[in-house]
């Protein structure tokens, strides 16, 4: 009986103690797992009537809200909803995946755990007025940085680790979205199966093949297009490099200018066999092009002052300036060669020029398929052969083309050029430069494509730093022999029609095949994936899905878009060249948010070009004197040896003698003076006229020494007025009318 009442006891106590452990699992659940439903003013949520469900989806905004909190909501229609949410950031719509993930983080005001979500206690240094977003789920932090850091830079300026270390739950805490989903769209993808129009865009792709791409036709009946450029002025002309040394102006209202920019095409040496690079290669505008109308130009001559040695051609990069009086026109006048490089082979040349945010300018070489042997025989003369070069032209000195920027990796070397940036390349087709964004460690981001490496490689996509040596350095992408077509390098986009594409780097081959890549914030890895050019179901009106021949080039506009430049036939004298911009179909091909103002191209602006006759002005506003010539603007003829007895030296060695004085330096006496009527004639004062005829005569002012030009309107004039400017010489310097002599009867 004792051992019943004691078996009952045990159990009793047994029971009891497993009460109160389950009791006390539950409490703890109930404290770390469900956390109160509060909305932002520490209210509950309510549930939503029907009627305010019917009003609601009359509001886009409040309609997705709904559908993501269906049964208890923060945002019933008639509660004010306090806007901790920065409207700035939450403005974004330039951006499809990026807009999409602001609008879901939107709704988490109306979470029924709103409290919880927007709690800033866990966030060290963070206020309520400096929060941003609400705590995310960890693959959703990630997926928004992504998405949103190019959009968004001023916000995104660290790393994704650090960002999501501030913005992420900790702890296993509530995260949004708080709310089911249902599948994952992807390794890290938090888009919402529940929104209808989610669903309809999803099939929209899927009809469209992965969301392709489609061409526009911009311009036709090019000779060899090698190049599309801007000049970064506002006037959104497109500057179209022809490979027979042409540079011809597409302006935004969709002419091809038929009088060209630049014509080089006699100095320009251009092959005309397949495989043959010689012809002009590259053009780049300075960054202050609108103030000094500089631009620079790369292109292979024959041989010219190096006409000994074994070499077969020269690539030369030269600087030329704008014409003062026409916007749409060099001055060939203006060149000035910058760089020299002597070249054996005709491939393997390289010569792309571009300038960086740094204000340098970037000059890439390739090795000329230059062996060691050769390399003897050129005796020096390749240096800079396979590298990229960066130079700064922005002098002011007179006596160097260009400076060496000090942070370049060889400025105090004696081994290496010190223009040198990089090295080790060996056929570097287009380069571009992101003028956005730089690396952790605030490089640039440079890229290149390489094609036919020595039958290493079919081709690569090579990341141009400081210092590197290509011969090593491992490329961003590899291609193996015999996998693809060469490759022809394009640009990072930046546009706004195609913002799918915004930050891709978009290249491609030689028989079409586009593509784009992109680096990884995370592991820093690039990802390189196919564009698809779509049917005429997706091409549809103007657009096609079709490249027409080889791809020769790409290029990008001011606004960032990206264009294609291929031609159906190989030699320079067929108009068979085209250029297409890439369009996204599933937009409109010039949206209202991505127009801009075009401003009228002007005549260059500087102080320099309006003064500076005898001699060139640097980039930077400098006048630098042709011989002969001083002062800060050229205007101060120079004789040496110097006038004498009181001569005025009028142009260079060129002495203007007063009376009874006679040389080249006014150095003689002359005993044969006569003409004192004509002297007279010389001494009279200039008059215009009373008539209403104008015209330009020249009269002798005895006070400067010097024939000048004016306005004779007719009538009562005097004689002191010639029709051209030999006549006025003859008659006021009869001794010598080339600007040495004396002048009749003037005596000062």
């Amino acid at each position: 009986m004792h051992a019943g009442v004691s078996f009952t006891l045990v159990l009793v106590l047994a029971v009891a103690a497993n009460f109160l452990d389950s009791e006390t699992r539950l409490r703890e659940r109930s404290e770390t797992s469900s956390p109160l439903r509060r909305c932002l003013d520490g209210s509950a949520p309510r549930r939503l009537k029907k009627r305010d469900r019917r009003l609601l989806a009359l509001d886009a905004q409040g309609y997705i809200c709904h559908k993501l909190y269906s049964r208890l909501s923060c945002c019933p229609r008639n509660r004010h909803t306090p806007q901790l949410l920065d409207p700035e950031v939450f403005s974004v719509t330039n951006n499809t995946e990026c807009a999409r993930l602001l609008e879901e983080i939107k709704c988490a005001e109306c979470s029924p755990y709103a409290q919880n979500l927007f709690h800033i206690s866990d966030r060290e240094g963070t206020s309520a007025n400096e929060l941003t977003f609400p705590m995310l789920c960890r693959d959703y932090c990630e997926q928004l940085y992504v998405a949103c850091r190019s959009h968004i830079a001023g916000l995104f300026q660290t790393t994704s680790d650090e960002f999501c270390n501030l913005y992420s739950a900790k702890d296993n805490r509530i995260c949004f979205p708080d709310f089911p989903r249902k599948q994952l769209q992807g390794p890290v993808s938090n888009y919402l199966n529940q929104m209808d129009e989610y669903h309809k865009m999803e099939h929209i792709n899927r009809k469209h093949k992965r969301n392709c791409y489609c061409l526009q036709e911009t311009i036709s009946g090019l000779r060899q297009p090698t190049g599309l450029v801007h000049c970064g002025d506002g006037s959104q002309r497109l500057f179209i490099l022809e490979k027979e040394g042409f540079v011809k102006i597409y302006t935004p209202d969709g002419e091809l200018l038929k009088d060209t920019f630049l014509d080089i095409h006699k100095q320009v040496q251009s092959g005309i066999k397949g495989g043959d690079e010689r012809g002009l290669l590259s053009l780049a505008f300075h960054p202050k092009y609108k103030k000094n109308g500089k631009l620079y130009a790369s292109y292979t001559t024959n041989q010219e002052r190096w006409a000994i040695g074994p070499h077969d051609h020269i690539l030369r990069v030269v600087e030329y300036t704008v014409s003062r009086k026409n916007a749409n026109q060099v001055d060939t006048r203006t060149a000035k060669v910058l760089i020299e490089v002597a070249e054996l082979h005709r491939k393997h040349l390289g010569g792309q020029l571009l300038f960086g945010p740094d204000g340098f300018l970037y000059i890439f070489l390739g090795d000329g398929m230059i062996t060691l042997d050769d390399m003897e025989e050129m005796d020096g003369l390749s240096d800079f052969t396979g590298s990229v070069l960066r130079i700064d032209v922005d002098t002011a000195t007179c006596n160097a083309p260009y400076a060496i920027p000090r942070s370049n990796p060889y400025f105090n070397s004696t081994n290496q050029p010190p223009e040198i940036f990089a090295h080790g390349l060996h056929n570097p087709g287009r380069c571009t430069v992101d003028q956005h964004l730089t690396d952790s460690n605030g490089n640039l981001t440079i890229l290149c494509s390489e094609s036919n490496i020595w039958n290493k490689s079919s081709g690569r996509i090579i990341k141009i730093t400081r210092g590197k040596d290509y011969e090593t350095e491992p490329p961003a992408v590899e291609y193996k022999s015999s996998s693809r077509n060469p490759l022809v390098g394009g640009f990072i986009y930046r546009g706004c029609q195609s913002r799918r594409l915004f930050g891709n780097y978009i290249f491609g081959d030689r028989n079409g095949q586009l593509m784009s890549l992109q680096q990884n914030p995370m592991n820093k890895m690039w990802q390189e994936r196919t564009l698809c050019l779509g049917t005429s179901t997706a091409c549809e009106n103007s657009l096609s899905g079709h490249i027409s021949g080889t791809v020769l080039g790409f290029g990008e506009d001011e606004l960032g878009e990206v264009y294609i430049l291929a031609s159906s036939k190989s030699v320079t004298e067929a108009h068979s060249g085209k250029v297409y911009k890439l369009i996204d179909p599933k937009r409109a091909n010039v949206p209202e948010e991505c127009k801009r103002s075009v401003q009228p191209p002007q005549p260059v602006a500087s102080e320099c070009s309006h003064l500076c006759r005898n001699g060139h002005c640097t980039p930077t506003g400098k006048c630098c004197c042709s011989p002969g010539w001083e002062g800060e603007f050229c205007s101060v003829a120079k004789c040496d040896p110097v006038c004498q007895h009181g001569g005025v030296c009028v142009r260079p060695n060129m002495c203007l003698c007063k009376e009874s004085y006679t040389g080249p330096q006014c150095e003689l006496v002359d005993r044969n003076i006569q003409g004192v009527a004509r002297a007279a004639i010389c001494q009279q004062p200039r008059k215009h006229g009373n008539c209403n005829t104008p015209v330009r005569r020249w009269f002798f002012n005895a006070d400067t020494r010097q024939c000048e030009q004016f306005l004779y309107r007719g009538c009562q004039g005097n004689k002191n007025r010639f029709s051209s400017y030999e006549e006025c010489i003859k008659t006021c310097l009869p001794r010598n009318h080339q600007g040495t002599g004396l002048i009749q009867g003037i005596d000062k």
